[in-house]
């Protein structure tokens, strides 16, 4: 039965289609299985051939991943989605479905520390070229594309400074000028709930849907979102030959029950992270506050027209610097030290030293990165209770 309600919390909660119609389980099953056998050996032909639906082996598709990959999908405005073990899972997933030797990315210069090592120290060591430009610069973007270039690379908002590029811009500009481009964008920080890039003209959408999407700080999953036939590439190439990221069973399971608060949970960490938002900028001890909801921030008109509303996550940069930003950290009570964000809990993380520690004290100056930067995932206790702890912990920044 197809769900009629068109809101977002009921596509979240009744889209997808649960396999068998005499069993109709409200939660779905974990299909806790590697294979599925089959009636005879034609039909296994067939199934492996594609000439026939149906499970074979838990690698290619399994019942409770395929679920979650609709929902998924349904959320993005994209006509599939494939399932991956990790957000990092998803991204190189997808880019060595697209890319190979000779092969040229455009990549934002800002970006998560594991996929700006993907990027410059990783896939450039197999013969990818890639070029670090600022892509909220379309004149960059512009000048940077060529003859070999495959896809342009970009998160927004950006991890960890909250950068905004104009995705519809970026897209126009790509497919002007080589309709081929894949333009790849990392939703992590926004989630569907506040920005959907297929419908602004990307073709393809990565997250780590250990974040927001899940939500309980429980399990590790990506998705890659888009047509049918490039994520048919992502699954039959990018997953099953070239990186082997599968989402297991009872991930998929996880993230399928944190799914039916997901509107709940966005709509209280983007209250909380405004409130915050609006003390910090306050605060005569803070310098900056990154964040696309103060109308300061560069990216602050262009988020206004692509997002629903400004998100969940910030950074700021504590006047006197790296060791000003640590002390802060090290100062927080309840506001925990970690590096993952989307959890129910407030997370704050030091990003030269922990996420982004794989750019060079070079490498953080060129992507605009402070070295004294610390990040902030407002979780969703009460937001007074959370404006006191990083008041009082700034209380102790010497």
């Amino acid at each position: 039965m197809e769900h009629t309600g068109t809101g977002f919390g009921t596509q979240v909660i009744h889209s997808g289609v649960t396999p068998g119609k005499d069993c109709r389980p409200l939660s779905m099953p974990i299909y806790q299985t590697s294979t599925f056998y089959f009636d005879t050996c034609e039909q296994g032909g067939r199934c492996f051939a594609g000439e026939e639906g149906g499970y074979y082996y838990s690698r290619m598709g399994n019942p409770t991943v395929q679920l979650l990959e609709e929902k998924i999908a349904a959320l993005e405005g994209a006509e599939a989605a494939v399932a991956t073990g990790s957000g990092m899972g998803a991204i190189s997933s997808a880019l060595w479905s697209i890319a190979g030797a000779g092969k040229h990315i455009l990549a934002d210069k800002t970006l998560y520390g594991c996929t700006f090592a993907l990027l410059g120290h990783g896939m450039t060591r197999y013969g990818v070229e890639v070029t670090f430009i600022d892509t909220s610069d379309l004149k960059a973007v512009e000048e940077n594309l060529r003859e070999n270039t495959c896809a342009v690379y970009l998160e927004t908002p950006a991890n960890p400074t909250l950068k905004i590029a104009d995705i519809q811009a970026v897209a126009r500009i790509a497919h002007g000028y080589d309709p081929n481009i894949k333009v790849v964008v990392d939703n992590t920080f926004a989630t569907p709930y506040l920005q959907r890039p297929l419908e602004l003209g990307a073709d393809m959408v990565v997250h780590s849907a250990t974040k927001f999407l899940n939500g309980h700080g429980d399990a590790l999953a990506g998705f890659v979102c888009g047509r049918r036939d490039l994520m048919d590439q992502v699954r039959m190439f990018g997953v099953k030959d070239m990186t082997g990221s599968v989402l297991g069973a009872q991930e998929a399971f996880l993230v399928l029950r944190g799914l039916k608060t997901f509107e709940l949970r966005m709509m209280r960490h983007c209250e909380n992270a405004r409130k915050l938002a609006d003390y910090l900028v306050t605060d005569p001890r803070v310098e900056t506050v990154y964040f696309p909801g103060v109308p300061t921030h560069p990216g602050h008109e262009t988020a206004k027209k692509q997002m629903r509303c400004f998100g969940p996550v910030m950074s700021i940069e504590i006047k006197g610097g790296k060791q000003a930003g640590m002390d802060f950290v090290d100062h927080l009570r309840m506001c925990r030290i970690a590096v993952s964000l989307g959890d129910a809990e407030t997370l704050v993380q030091h990003a030269a030293s922990m996420t982004h520690s794989a750019y060079s004290p070079e490498e953080l100056k060129a992507a605009g990165i402070p070295e004294g930067l610390v990040r902030i995932s407002v979780g969703l206790e009460n937001a007074e209770d959370i404006i006191a702890d990083v008041k009082q912990a700034l209380d102790h920044v010497k």
